[in-house]
């Protein structure tokens, strides 16, 4: 298994806890508004601002803070011009990591960005030095538990186009191009294969493995860095044992 599935696998069991203290909510709904900024309010022809739909639903966002977002990045209503950036470092042990942020204020976010890694054993690096390591796919991980069967769920992601399809210990694990996504799910949802993630992100070419404090200083950078306000996601390319998830 991948250091990058599983953490999001994490993600997706720490979501109910994430969305009470609001900070899920605050940064879909960044999303939203920058996805129809860019790319208008039907999203038909508008993947992000689909993607970004199908994290609010999964996080059961009420319908009005979706259409005051989206009406947001329309400039129907007032609201904060917010700027993307992606900020690239090393996490302990030389940890590839990359950070994307959403801010209305560079340079807070980039000191505090800068502040983060530092506490934790990494370093801010410059821009385009880890994010060669990393190549954007669909990803869709489905748990054994849930009774699927390997060939049938093979097979049905080779015939959508899928790139890669792995056997963990615990699920399976598919990767396709992004242009992909949307097929391979409906395929899947037409053959009521329940999915635990379901996300376009960015997949490491290598992971590195991590142990002992080296291990634990990642986690904490990983939450650290999650936690902050204006960050909306963090890769990485490290690989930890199940005992210290």
């Amino acid at each position: 298994m991948s250091g990058h599935s599983k953490w999001a696998n994490i993600k997706h069991k720490k979501g109910k806890m994430d969305a009470i203290r609001g900070k899920v909510t605050t940064k879909i709904g960044r999303e939203l508004t920058v996805a129809a900024r860019l790319g208008g309010a039907d999203p038909t022809g508008n993947m992000r601002l689909k993607l970004a739909l199908q994290k609010a639903k999964e996080n059961n966002i009420p319908k009005d803070n979706i259409q005051r977002a989206i009406q947001k990045g329309l400039g129907s209503l007032d609201g904060s011009n917010y700027e993307e950036l992606v900020y690239e470092g090393y996490g302990p042990a030389g940890v590839a990591v990359m950070v994307e942020v959403m801010t209305d204020n560079r340079n807070r976010t980039a000191a505090d960005v800068r502040h983060l890694f530092s506490k934790y054993g990494g370093n801010l690096g410059e821009s385009g030095c880890v994010s060669w390591m990393f190549n954007k796919k669909g990803l869709f991980v489905v748990e054994k538990e849930t009774g699927v069967d390997e060939e049938e769920l093979m097979m049905l992601s080779l015939e959508a186009g899928a790139d890669d399809f792995k056997v963990e210990e615990n699920e399976f694990e598919i990767t396709i191009a992004p242009t992909l996504f949307y097929q391979l799910q409906e395929i899947l949802e037409k053959n009521n294969i329940k999915v635990s993630v379901a996300e376009v992100t960015m997949i490491p070419e290598t992971t590195m493995a991590l142990t002992g404090d080296d291990a634990t200083k990642m986690m904490k950078l990983m939450d650290a860095l999650e936690d902050h306000d204006d960050v909306q996601e963090v890769y990485a390319n490290f690989d930890i044992p199940e005992d210290l998830m």
